[in-house]
C-alpha cells in the first residue's frame, strides 16, 4: 500500500490517536512468535532478530507489585525530565516534528507532546516509526513525514541510550536516506537519559529509573516491537507490528501517561530551572558508556559488545525477552534495580555486584554460538 500524505493507516494499539500517528503494518496473527532459547540460538547463528518476536508474557503479581511502587514514587522524575527535554528541544528547534522511535519511543514522544500542548501552548506533531539495528528506520515513513511537514526539521525521540548504538544507527540510517532521496535529513536525536553520554539533547545522563521501560506491551500501547521480514513486509509496506489486544486487561499504558502529566504544573518551578542549567552546559557527547562497554567485556571475557546491555531500560528488555547469563549490578541494593532484582532471581540469572562502571546495571547475554542480536 501507498500511503499518501492526505492517506494515513488505521489506528494500531492502545495510544491515544491524538498522542501518535504509528506508521507501522498490522502484522497480528501472521508473525511468528517463537520461544526465547530457540530464538536466542538462531539469532546468534546469524538470524536476524527482525524476522519474527519473542513470545510475551504478562508479569509475575510480585512483579507487578514493584511496577505498582515505581507508579507511585517515579512519576514526578519521569514529569521534570520530560519538560526539560521539550524545553531543550524547542530551544534548538523551533519548529521540530517528533519522530519516536518504535516501540520505548514512543511513550517518551506522547509526554512530550502533552507537555508542548499543556505548558507551553505548542502543537507538535507526533510519529511513530521503526528502526531496527543493521536494517536502518523505515524509509517509506520518513518520506511520508517529510511529504506532509515540508520545511520542518525531524527530531528522533527515544527514552534512553544504552551504550549509543541507536545513535550510531540513526547516523547510518540518516546519510542513506539522503543518498536514496537527495535529502539533508540530520540524525538528531532526543531522550529523557542519556548514561552512554552519545547525544546532546537529553534532560539528564543518569541511570534513572522509568516505569515505562519496566513493561512490554502493556505499556506501549499493546503493540510489538518492529517486525521486518521480506515474507510480511514488502518494498512499499511500513515495518510491522503485531497487536497484544489479548493483554487490554492488563495495559497500563493509558495511566502510566496520564499519571506523568499530573505532575507537570507541580514541577514547574524545577523544570525551568533544571533546563537553564542544562542550556546552559556542554553537552557534547563523548562517548563513555561505550568505554565502560568494552571494560565490561574485558573483565567478563565477553568479546562481542552485542551482547553486553548496559542501563536500566537495556537489562530490562535482557531479562524480559533474551537469554541472559548474568546480571551486573553497581550496588547491591539501589532501589531503581529492584525490579531488575527480582526478575533475575524469577529466572535464576545469577546477580554479580561490579561497581566499576557509570550504570546502575547491565545484562550480559548468553553466548549461544557466538554472534548477537
Amino acid at each position: 500500500m501507498n500511503w499518501t500524505a492526505s492517506s494515513l493507516p488505521p489506528h494500531l494499539g492502545s495510544f491515544d490517536p491524538d498522542d501518535v500517528i504509528l506508521l507501522l503494518k498490522d502484522v497480528t496473527g501472521q508473525v511468528e512468535e517463537r520461544d526465547t532459547a530457540l530464538r536466542e540460538r538462531d539469532i546468534q547463528a546469524g538470524r536476524h532478530y527482525s524476522e519474527d518476536l519473542p513470545i510475551e508474557q504478562v508479569p509475575s503479581p510480585a512483579y507487578e507489585q514493584v511496577f505498582e511502587h515505581l507508579m507511585e514514587t517515579q512519576l514526578p522524575e519521569v514529569a521534570l525530565y520530560t519538560g526539560v527535554l521539550t524545553r531543550l528541544v524547542l530551544s534548538e528547534h523551533p519548529s521540530p516534528v517528533l519522530v519516536s522511535l518504535v516501540r520505548a519511543g514512543v511513550p517518551c514522544g506522547v509526554l512530550m507532546r502533552r507537555y508542548a500542548a499543556r505548558e507551553l501552548g505548542r502543537d507538535l506533531p507526533h510519529y511513530g516509526v521503526s528502526i531496527i539495528r543493521g536494517k536502518g528506520f523505515d524509509e517509506n515513513a520518513i518520506r511520508l513525514i517529510l511529504q506532509r511537514h515540508p520545511g520542518q526539521e525531524i527530531v528522533f525521540v527515544d527514552g534512553w541510550t544504552g551504550k549509543g548504538m541507536i545513535t550510531h544507527q540513526l547516523e547510518e540510517s540518516c546519510a542513506q536516506f539522503n543518498v536514496h532521496n537527495g535529502t539533508s535529513l540530520r540524525p538528531t536525536l532526543a531522550v529523557l537519559a542519556d548514561p552512554a553520554h552519545s547525544c546532546s539533547l537529553y534532560a539528564t545522563r543518569e541511570d534513572f529509573i522509568n516505569p515505562s521501560c519496566c513493561l512490554n506491551s502493556t505499556i506501549c500501547g499493546l503493540i510489538s516491537r518492529t517486525v521486518h521480514n521480506k515474507t510480511l513486509i514488502g518494498p512499499d509496506d511500513f515495518h510491522g507490528v503485531r497487536v497484544y489486544w489479548e493483554f487490554a486487561a492488563k495495559d497500563q499504558t493509558a495511566r502510566y501517561l496520564d499519571g506523568v502529566c499530573r505532575w507537570f504544573a507541580p514541577r514547574r518551578k524545577e523544570i525551568e530551572t533544571q533546563f537553564a542549567r542544562l542550556l546552559a552546559s556542554d553537552r557534547s557527547p563523548d562517548w563513555s558508556g561505550m568505554q565502560a562497554v568494552r571494560r565490561i567485556g574485558e573483565a567478563f571475557g565477553v568479546h562481542d559488545i552485542n551482547r553486553i546491555k548496559p542501563s536500566i531500560g537495556e537489562t530490562t528488555r535482557v531479562l524480559l525477552r533474551r537469554v541472559p547469563d548474568r546480571v551486573l549490578l553497581r550496588e547491591a541494593n539501589h532501589p531503581d534495580v529492584a525490579h531488575i532484582t527480582l526478575l533475575a532471581k524469577e529466572r535464576h540469572v545469577p546477580i554479580t555486584i561490579y561497581p566499576e562502571m557509570p550504570y546502575l546495571c547491565c545484562g550480559l547475554i548468553a553466548d549461544k554460538r557466538g554472534g548477537a542480536e
